[in-house]
């Protein structure tokens, strides 16, 4: 029976002195090495896949601007997970969620 992916869309939080810098020379974010979703640590792995996502300026610019940074991830309980980086946060009082939890693949 195939796995089915499972929409989460929750942030989760880098387990301090965990983050991978040697991506930040290249402009990417410190990928968290381990991570904190619905008060469970998970630790990544494995990077199985990377994606930029793009998008127009909101204002009113021809400019493209990048917006997110996707990893899918294999993690320590067996889970394959896609999380990403926002890199502008949607509202002041969401500035801290920049890691997101997009979906989850559970293990077999």
């Amino acid at each position: 029976m195939p796995r089915t992916e499972q929409f989460i869309s929750e942030p989760i939080t880098s387990v301090p002195g965990t983050t991978d810098t040697a991506r930040m020379t290249v402009g990417e974010p410190a990928l968290p090495g381990r991570f904190t979703w619905r008060s469970r640590q998970y630790a990544v792995l494995e990077v199985l896949a990377t994606w930029k996502q793009v998008g127009p300026s909101k204002g009113g610019h021809e400019s493209i601007y990048l917006r997110k940074h996707w990893y899918r991830v294999k993690t320590d309980a067996g889970i394959e997970m896609t999380i990403y980086f926002q890199r502008q946060p949607s509202s002041r009082a969401r500035a801290k969620d920049r890691w997101y939890l997009y979906s989850i693949v559970p293990a077999e």
